[in-house]
């Protein structure tokens, strides 16, 4: 049996302004209206990343719009949530993020098995000139995949 995952968001700046080394499959700890708001897919990863603080990982500065039909029971749609990793994992990723450069920046969150998933990545900024270069390599790309379709004709 295949796993049915539903990508729910996903952060298509942090694949631009960093170079990701290593991801990692989290849960998050959500409210009740947090995960129904989550699953009608108003989530935004944009800007936001994750923290190791007192052996526990949190993420930080994602925005989960409020649930319209529970206005009573809604929270701060930017609260730091909860991350659920093993200990040691958590652990070895601290010792990682102490290194010079490196953060953890969620990728992409999706439901799998009815459970929110967050993908985090290790990353590495980018330089300005590395942007440049990604963007010439997907520019260049793109004009031979226009060449090779116009040629095909």
């Amino acid at each position: 049996m295949a796993d049915s995952t539903k990508t729910l968001a996903t952060n298509r700046k942090a694949y631009h302004d960093y170079h990701i080394e290593e991801t990692y499959e989290t849960g998050v700890a959500l409210t009740g209206t947090e995960i129904k708001s989550v699953r009608a897919g108003s989530v935004n990863l944009r800007d936001s990343y994750a923290q190791v603080k007192n052996g526990e990982l949190w993420l930080l500065n994602v925005h989960i719009a409020p649930y319209e039909p529970a206005s009573r029971q809604n929270v701060d749609p930017y609260r730091d949530r909860k991350l659920l990793m093993h200990r040691k994992e958590i652990l070895r990723l601290f010792g990682r993020v102490q290194e010079k450069g490196f953060t953890l920046v969620p990728l992409r969150m999706y439901l799998k098995k009815n459970r929110a998933k967050l993908e985090i990545g290790l990353a590495r900024g980018k330089r300005q000139y590395d942007k440049r270069e990604a963007i010439s390599k997907r520019d260049a790309a793109r004009e031979m995949e226009r060449a090779v379709k116009t040629r095909n004709r």
